[in-house]
């Protein structure tokens, strides 16, 4: 339980954390105007990024790019050292903030283990990647229009054809669909400049040969469910489910997500992206009933349990707060693979009671916690007010945008006297709520109407 730690969370910020942040802004800012016409603050940024990276391995390689680019020379090795070096720095902040959450929870954390080397990826198509984001970084996001975000298809639709290079293609084919809806960007009264230097950084060193995965491991035991995060956009969802797994053998119980995505249109919304994720009976059902699950031989890479139906078999039902209270005072949070140190990334779970929540403001002992209301998904039953009314929630807590937040994946409130229980993942097998299931009726189902459009297509 966070409890009486809430006090050493939300404390004075870890040393170091708001200069770096303030340097990785003015990279950001540099990046809005384009590498291609630095003006002396965009230059003075560079420098400022190189400085913060003097003592490290990336400070020589960072000076040299800030030297050469604010003198006009824009190669890809020196965009490259510049995006390495924001991402260290960003992953510096993360390691910092997270260092300090872990010891509010007193939460001990597994080591990061290298696995083997990523297999060589075809050259030219990373050599296609590099060339679009150089692009872009010559242009700026004020000079993005249709013509360079139109650059970026052929580019795009090679990576796809590649499996190996899917999650480059996917990152791309992201930030090209963003540029596209708001281009020309120069028309923007407000552009997201973390977010979209977020996305190049990561494209241009996904765009690198070499690279290590993850450790695995295979492992066998108990999962036993903490909550759902369901992440949703427009063409696809998410579904990552916050485990404690109880290892066969002697091992401490240890923390672990398993994800299950898949694409959509934007007219799937609300209960029925459940639909699109039929495809695993087992994990939905675990979801909707909060049972137990055995696993046996699956494959553990970082913090992520890879899923496989036919090597998970339901068991009891497991209520998540008796599980929280029991096992998440002593289980093993995993460790963050490289490239995802970044302070937006942090989630961790906890469990919290005992408290009461005035408007958006979660107070425990004296002690304020901003509640994210906005994360809470329409596939589910948990609403703002039952979160108002709860005295028990399990949850993630994040850092955005300087403070610490949390995001409610379960509660447990009293309505008119009774206790209730509401989980994110309730809906997974279908609304149990009246009201929702009338909705549905009301507006038909989507994904059936879908299939059977597209079924008629097929047989033309």
């Amino acid at each position: 339980m966070l409890g009486t730690h809430l006090a050493g969370l939300l404390g004075a910020t870890p040393p170091g954390v708001d200069e770096a942040l303030d340097v990785v802004a003015g990279f950001d800012g540099a990046l809005v105007d384009g590498f291609g016409r630095l003006g002396d603050e965009g230059a003075a940024a560079l420098r400022a990024l190189a400085d913060a990276l003097a003592g490290s391995p990336l400070g020589g390689p960072a000076a040299e790019a800030a030297e050469k680019v604010a003198a006009g020379s824009v190669a890809g090795t020196h965009l490259a050292a510049l995006a390495g070096g924001r991402t260290a720095l960003l992953g510096a902040v993360h390691d910092a903030l997270l260092t300090h959450l872990d010891t509010a929870l007193g939460r001990t954390r597994a080591g990061w283990t290298a696995g083997d080397d990523l297999p060589a990826a075809a050259e030219n198509l990373l050599a296609g990647s590099r060339s679009w984001l150089g692009e872009l970084a010559i242009a700026g996001w004020r000079g993005v229009d249709h013509d360079l975000v139109s650059a970026s298809d052929q580019v795009v639709e090679a990576l796809l054809a590649e499996p190996a290079l899917r999650r480059q293609a996917v990152l791309l084919d992201g930030l090209a669909a963003e540029l596209r809806a708001c281009s020309p960007v120069a028309t923007m009264d407000e552009i997201p400049a973390r977010r979209w230097a977020d996305l190049w950084a990561r494209g241009v060193l996904l765009a690198q040969p070499g690279g290590a995965a993850p450790a695995r491991e295979t492992v066998d035991g108990r999962l036993l469910l903490l909550g759902v995060d369901v992440h949703e956009h427009g063409t696809a969802v998410q579904v990552q489910a916050h485990w404690i797994l109880e290892p066969a053998g002697d091992g401490p119980p240890r923390l672990v997500r398993t994800s299950a995505a898949a694409a959509k249109v934007d007219t799937i919304v609300g209960p029925a992206v459940w639909r699109v994720l039929a495809d695993r009976p087992v994990l939905l059902r675990a979801l909707a009933e909060q049972r137990a699950v055995q696993v046996e031989g699956l494959v553990l890479a970082g913090g992520d349990l890879l899923w496989e139906e036919d090597k998970a078999r339901l068991g009891f039902v497991a209520d998540p707060f008796a599980s929280a209270r029991l096992h998440l005072p002593g289980a093993v949070a995993a460790p963050v693979p490289p490239l995802e140190r970044h302070p937006a990334r942090i989630g961790e779970p906890v469990l919290l009671e005992g408290y009461s929540v005035e408007g958006t403001t979660l107070l425990l002992d004296g002690h304020a916690l901003d509640v994210d209301m906005d994360r809470l998904p329409a596939c589910g039953p948990l609403t703002p007010d039952l979160v108002t009314a709860s005295s028990a929630c399990i949850g993630l807590v994040r850092w955005d945008a300087g403070r610490w937040t949390l995001q409610p994946l379960a509660v447990q409130a009293t309505v008119r006297k009774k206790q209730v229980d509401a989980h994110n993942g309730d809906w997974a097998l279908g609304p149990t709520d009246p009201k929702a299931e009338k909705a549905m009726a009301r507006s038909g189902d989507t994904v059936l109407v879908l299939q059977e459009r597209a079924g008629r297509l097929l047989r033309k």
